[in-house]
């Protein structure tokens, strides 16, 4: 009787030893696939992303192949487009864009129907130097903190100031100079704070 109990279960055992890796890898293969999603949505959010020079735009026309266009955001901010020629695109969100963009199509297109997506959001950059395991330019996709930042670096180095680090922003037009301390952040004596586009974050 008990040999006959064994011989029934060893193929079950089977059974699921072999499944079960398959389980793993597809429950991997699921939550890559969702890591990839929110990375992919970042660059295309319209409500808060503000374009700059160096993004790399889509713009699709309903209907038109001609106008659907992938274009680079020159250094002027601008955007050329057949038809309405140059468009100022600096500064707008993607959805301010497309609403301009519909604007000057009227005169050409019945109804037009136009979408903007960031394709590369390489404008908005952060500088980093000094005591960082990984210093350098650092392009940013979404609202990021200043610890958040500093994640992004690999942290510091043995010799880093931590109490005395330097940030160096411009402000309409205005050269800003502030020293944070990682550590009150840190300890919440100090508030944690938000990463502007041209930031400089040096570490002493």
């Amino acid at each position: 009787m008990k040999n006959y109990k064994i011989r029934n279960v060893v193929p079950v055992l089977i059974f699921l030893l072999v499944l079960m890796p398959v389980s793993v890898f597809s429950q991997q293969d699921k939550d890559a696939a969702s890591a990839a999603k929110v990375q992919g949505e970042v660059a295309a959010d319209s409500d808060s992303y503000i374009i700059g020079p160096e993004d790399l735009l889509n713009i699709y026309v309903w209907r038109e192949e001609s106008l659907t266009k992938t274009v680079p955001v020159r250094m002027d901010g601008k955007i050329s487009l057949p038809l309405v020629d140059d468009v100022l695109a600096s500064g707008l969100t993607p959805l301010q864009l497309k609403e301009i963009l519909v604007a000057k199509l009227k005169d050409f297109i019945d109804n037009p129907n136009v979408s903007v997506t960031v394709m590369e959001a390489n404008s908005f950059k952060v500088y980093v130097s000094g005591q960082v395991r990984n210093p350098g330019v650092f392009k940013l996709r979404s609202d990021t903190s200043f610890l958040q930042l500093m994640t992004m670096t690999g942290g510091f180095t043995d010799w880093a100031d931590q109490k005395n680090i330097l940030i160096m922003r411009k402000e309409k037009g205005k050269d800003i100079r502030m020293t944070v301390s990682y550590k009150k952040i840190i300890e919440g004596k100090e508030s944690d704070f938000a990463i502007k586009r041209g930031d400089t974050v040096i570490i002493p």
